[in-house]
């Protein structure tokens, strides 16, 4: 009987550990974290907490990049809690933050968080948002909103959040600086030309290279052959 038992529950978990692969193989499209809603069962006596949040990732076929911040140990059983639940659960626990930016769930500790003003122009607030909207890098639970002053943003969340918020906009103001200028290329580029004078001598330098020989001036003016002279 016991040995029964002990079959059904190891294929309930192979089960459930095979649903939550093919879930997080379905969500590598977007930077929506869903996971399942079928409880998460964790029994631990005594757990680096880093380990086992890899371990939550591995189980969920979700990469984790966990920060050298985050410090503890689970010790004893965790309440059986659907996996989104069960990482809210010791991020509040643990004082702790994640973001997951679509291919990465990233865990820091709380006192990592940043918040940054940035400079705008010459982008427009409405302009910028829609751009993190459409990226997925939004997030509800972190602010982005403009602030005090002329063309200035506040940004405030963990480190991987602050940077992709700070990435996309060096990215539209680059986009929009292009269109701006012409490339330079299409622009007609003034040649270089040096005249280097050695005692009673002068060599003309055009773009780097001298250019024919050495001419003969005297009191320090070049003189140049009028029409008919040699």
């Amino acid at each position: 009987m016991l040995a029964r038992s002990t079959m059904v529950q190891i294929l309930k978990r192979i089960l459930c550990v095979g649903v939550f692969v093919c879930l997080g193989m379905m969500r590598s499209f977007g930077a929506s974290l869903s996971l399942p809603s079928a409880p998460y069962s964790y029994t631990v006596l005594d757990q680096d907490l880093t380990a086992a949040l890899q371990e939550f990732g591995n189980n969920l076929n979700i990469r984790v990049n966990v920060s050298a911040e985050v410090r503890g140990r689970i010790r004893g059983r965790m309440p059986d809690l659907p996996p989104r639940e069960f990482l809210d659960r010791l991020t509040a626990l643990y004082n702790l933050q994640w973001y997951y930016d679509g291919l990465v769930l990233y865990i820091s500790a709380a006192h990592e968080a940043q918040s940054r003003l940035i400079v705008l122009n010459p982008i427009s607030f409405d302009a910028f948002k829609s751009a993190l909207d459409a990226l997925n890098i939004s997030d509800e639970r972190y602010i982005v909103k403009p602030a005090p002053g002329e063309g200035l943003i506040l940004a405030s969340g963990p480190p991987r959040f602050v940077a992709l918020v700070d990435q996309t906009l060096k990215g539209l103001v680059a986009e929009a600086q292009a269109r701006r200028n012409p490339v330079a290329a299409e622009k007609p580029q003034r040649e270089s030309v040096l005249m280097l004078f050695r005692g009673s001598s002068s060599t003309v330098f055009r773009e780097g290279r001298p250019e024919g020989s050495p001419e003969t001036h005297q009191e320090g003016i070049l003189r140049e052959a009028g029409p008919g002279q040699k």
